[in-house]
């Protein structure tokens, strides 16, 4: 069995279907031994999060808004790569969070997203990253996160 999927599992996660892509673009191309994937919405079925934070989304839910999307996103990994444990490393994550004017505290909300990783990859899912904060967002989410992988032979 997929190790890190295993690990996943057993920290109380699961993962959705990988998404269809809803517009003119990809889930992920890989270039060589990376796998870019597009930005990640938190929609999980039915369940969403959407809004400014922090006025209609709290930190906190946008943090767990962060963490859905990351479990989108590796969906999206397992299903163009069949296995978590061809991630060889998180190579970088672009964290967009739909804020109001004078919130600054979008680092906090993207945590959420880069604590996943490593609690489910250890060293692997270190990463460096960008968080910043954005007029609006598609559909009117709280978050959207793009990840870059490198994958192990």
């Amino acid at each position: 069995m997929d190790q890190t999927l295993a690990r996943l599992e057993a920290l109380g996660h699961r993962l959705p279907e990988a998404p269809a892509p809803v517009g003119s673009y990809l889930n992920c191309v890989r270039s060589g031994k990376l796998l870019h994937l597009s930005g990640g919405l938190p929609i999980d079925g039915e369940r969403r999060v959407l809004g400014k934070v922090p006025s209609r989304v709290s930190v906190e839910e946008a943090q767990e808004a962060a963490r859905m999307v990351i479990l989108n996103r590796l969906a999206v990994i397992l299903a163009e790569l069949g296995s978590l444990d061809r991630v060889a490393r998180i190579v970088s994550l672009g964290g967009f969070v739909n804020s109001e004017p004078g919130f600054h505290d979008h680092p906090k909300v993207i945590n959420g997203a880069s604590d996943l990783l490593v609690e489910i990859f250890g060293e692997r899912g270190r990463h460096v990253r960008t968080a910043v904060g954005v007029a609006a967002l598609p559909l009117d989410v709280a978050v959207e996160i793009s990840l870059v992988v490198e994958v192990a032979d």
